[in-house]
């Protein structure tokens, strides 16, 4: 009964299902935890909610976090005109894959699984977030910053913080080569994110997934049709 963890598909649906179908083989006695962004940048947002929700009504156990691309679609659909979600060519995509013209026509059933994601789940050996935590405030703050959970950047981890636990986290994309070096070392805190979406750069392009028990890494290449997105500069 194995538990996997993967992050940021954005609407890379055939990626994620050979992930999930092919290289995982999942069964619906393992557990799988996706830590957001579900939706954006790639072909098929609403095929990808469309499966997560599928393999959940099947019984399997696929745990979701909210991720910051989710949450501000959420915001546009809730008529929040200040909410910037997506560039044009993005919100056109994501739009077109729901058959929408606004986010505000999106069908209620994904606006309501969306809002119904947690932004963290703690195991009793990983603690998981979309983004990060804000390691640098007071510890019930830290927990209360859900700006910081959803899109902070760079943070240095403090173990104590989550009694030696280590956190499980995506959003800013990172080579695979680098992944695996920090998957090598076990390190405290481990970005999953390998700009799947990310077609045209080679070192990025994988959606790839953590087995919490082995530490083996799984890394899936992107198998999209073509979709027009740019390079991605690496930071």
């Amino acid at each position: 009964m194995p538990r996997y963890a993967t992050t940021d598909l954005h609407g890379c649906l055939q990626t994620f299902r050979r992930l999930v179908e092919d290289r995982l083989r999942l069964q619906t006695t393992d557990t799988l935890y996706v830590l957001g962004d579900y939706i954006n940048k790639g072909p098929d947002s609403r095929g990808v909610l469309d499966y997560l929700m599928q393999l959940q009504h099947e019984g399997y156990q696929i745990h979701c976090l909210l991720g910051n691309h989710d949450q501000e679609l959420l915001d546009a659909a809730r008529g929040n005109t200040a909410a910037t979600w997506a560039s044009e060519p993005d919100r056109v995509r994501t739009l077109r894959s729901f058959g929408v013209q606004r986010p505000a026509d999106i069908p209620a059933r994904y606006l309501s699984w969306l809002a119904a994601l947690p932004l963290t789940l703690e195991l009793p050996d990983f603690v998981l977030v979309h983004a990060g935590l804000n390691f640098r405030l007071p510890p019930e703050a830290m927990w209360a910053d859900t700006h910081a959970m959803l899109n902070i950047k760079r943070f240095t981890f403090d173990a104590s913080r989550l009694q030696g636990r280590r956190l499980l986290h995506g959003h800013s994309p990172i080579p695979t080569a680098e992944l695996q070096r920090r998957v090598n070392q076990r390190a405290g805190a481990i970005d999953l994110d390998t700009g799947c979406v990310y077609r045209l750069n080679p070192e990025f392009s994988h959606l790839a997934a953590l087995n919490l028990d082995t530490w083996e890494l799984i890394l899936q290449p992107n198998s999209e049709d073509f979709y027009p997105i740019a390079h991605h500069t690496a930071r």
